[in-house]
């Protein structure tokens, strides 16, 4: 078995927001989240979260995606590794999803930029055990 296998997806939230002016020249700016759930089987639950915005005026435009995973995982595999491998899943989807929306929406196509997670510190929280 690989690390982890992407069982379904659905987007959970999608805000499409253009204010501007035809022709009006945006500076993006990016923020990304993700989590990750496990229910003590062999299933956990990636929450990706993604939104870019004009830097300059947020309210005026912007996408927020927020696209909810589900996956069979590998128990043997550390958490760390398992995290990664389920963002590396999700993250191509939200981008298309991206670039789709802003196309269909008659501007430009907005594509994200490559995001490294290996590059980034990963925190885990564990709930105790009851």
């Amino acid at each position: 078995m690989n690390n982890v296998v992407l069982k379904g997806y659905k987007v959970t939230k999608l805000e499409f927001v253009n204010r501007h002016d035809n022709g009006t020249k945006v500076q993006l700016g990016n923020k990304v989240s993700y989590n990750v759930k496990y229910d003590g089987t062999r299933v956990c639950i990636g929450e990706l979260s993604v939104e870019t915005f004009d830097k300059q005026a947020e309210d005026k435009f912007g996408v927020k995606i927020v696209l909810t995973g589900i996956f069979e995982y590998n128990p043997e595999k550390e958490k760390e590794i398992i995290h990664v491998a389920t963002f590396k899943e999700l993250y191509p989807l939200c981008k298309s999803i991206i670039i789709a929306v802003s196309a269909n929406a008659g501007i430009p196509p907005i594509i994200i930029p490559p995001f490294d997670v290996e590059g980034h510190d990963i925190y885990r929280f564990e709930k105790p055990q009851k």
